[in-house]
């Protein structure tokens, strides 16, 4: 009999992704969705990087460097650098994504059954890069009443076994939309300095921070250069999601060394997604302004009409594009597949992306949704009036308010 790995059969279906079936049906049935569950932004690219891609005049696309081409590794050295960041080209190594980045960290630092500490809710695909490396997560939970704050150090401590190899910080974090601030990263930085773990830091949302401090990144924490892998993208910064480039970067040298050989392994990066985000680096600051600007438009709309809902809370999201919502509903999976199967206002419904699959810990999540505010505001107000009437008739409303 033909049977599947383990590791396959543990698997999750992506929460994001599961529910396309049924958009796709809905869709088929004449009903438009509005998509508020994935982070695919509506946001054009760059046009530097878009006509790097029409304008080259490549005669053959070869394999890049394993490493990533060095002039885009060099850019990108010197656009880390003028972010405080100090660190030179060799210390960068180019992925297929940002997802990958953290795959690959996890692969060369961590041998089966070690321990990873991650604060939930979390996103989702941390899981499946777990399980693919024999990884165990020790969740933390952040919860959604006092704005997922970052838990004490105590609350960390506890959690930290002879196991425990390092900590995964997303930071603006997807799913909640949490910034945290300096002196927050600063004593994760003490956790990680007194028990000599590694700090996976997540920071693909870096450009998408809403106060006005600068963005704090774990590679800015002193004495702590071996311990941080910051793991990036250009999916989002630069609204590049399919041309899959993203970065490990590290000071450690013996990591980055592992990096490389399992880069070749892989043979490279794709040579087109290299040009594309090697362009977008000469993007000018007016680009990340505007952008900013109509993020922050997008999300003071979204919380402001969210919780004129009965029932619905919201907390303001200070990075990223994601707003994680508590919902009065029994089960915001079955919620989101109703929204697809059974409803639709005036011809249209919204896709939502249910919370549970982002959580570790079974139960977490159940009545919390992601939603992106990925949409302009005119499509976000059709989008809410939507869940607004189907939080009326759903039959698993509940009666918290």
């Amino acid at each position: 009999m033909l049977t599947l790995s383990k590791k396959a059969m543990m698997l999750p279906a992506s929460p994001i992704r599961k529910l396309v079936p049924y958009a796709d049906a809905a869709k088929k049935r004449g009903i438009q969705v509005y998509h508020l569950n994935i982070g695919q932004p509506d946001i054009e690219s760059p046009v530097e990087a878009l006509n790097a891609v029409k304008e080259n005049h490549l005669k053959l696309v070869a394999y890049p460097n394993s490493a990533g081409n060095e002039s885009y590794r060099k850019g990108l050295a010197r656009y880390y650098q003028n972010i405080g960041i100090d660190v030179d080209y060799t210390d960068i190594n180019i992925t297929t994504g940002g997802s990958e980045a953290l795959q690959i960290a996890l692969t060369v630092t961590c041998d089966p059954d070690d321990e990873v500490i991650v604060l939930e809710p979390f996103y989702t695909n941390y899981n499946s890069f777990a399980i693919v490396n024999d990884v165990r997560f020790v969740p933390i939970t952040t919860c959604i009443d006092n704005g997922f704050a970052i838990p004490s150090i105590e609350e960390f401590e506890r959690h930290i076994t002879p196991r425990t190899k390092g900590i995964i910080i997303c930071n603006p974090c997807n799913p909640t939309g949490v910034l945290y601030t300096r002196d927050e990263i600063e004593k994760l930085g003490d956790i990680a300095r007194k028990h000599n773990l590694y700090i996976y830091s997540d920071e693909v949302y870096r450009e998408f921070c809403y106060t006005d401090e600068p963005h704090y990144s774990c590679m800015h924490i002193k004495g702590l250069e071996n311990n941080v892998i910051l793991c990036d993208s250009v999916s989002k910064r630069y609204s590049l999601c399919g041309v899959r480039i993203g970065a490990v970067v590290s000071r450690n040298k013996e990591v980055m060394n592992a990096v490389l050989r399992y880069s070749q392994a892989r043979l490279c990066s794709p040579a087109y997604g290299q040009i594309a985000a090697e362009a977008a680096l000469n993007a000018p600051e007016s680009y990340f302004k505007a952008v900013k600007e109509e993020y922050i438009r997008r999300r003071d709309f979204l919380v402001e009409n969210l919780r004129t809902i009965p029932g619905v809370l919201c907390p303001t999201p200070m990075g990223a594009f994601y707003a994680a919502v508590r919902l009065p509903v029994d089960d915001s999976d079955r919620f989101a597949q109703w929204l697809l199967e059974e409803f639709s206002y005036n011809g249209k419904t919204v896709m939502v992306a249910p919370m549970a699959g982002f959580y570790a810990t079974p139960g977490k999540g159940r009545d919390e949704v992601r939603i992106a505010y990925v949409l302009k505001i005119e499509d976000l107000r059709e989008a809410l009036t939507c869940l607004k009437e189907a939080l009326k008739v759903y039959p698993g409303r509940t009666q918290t308010a």
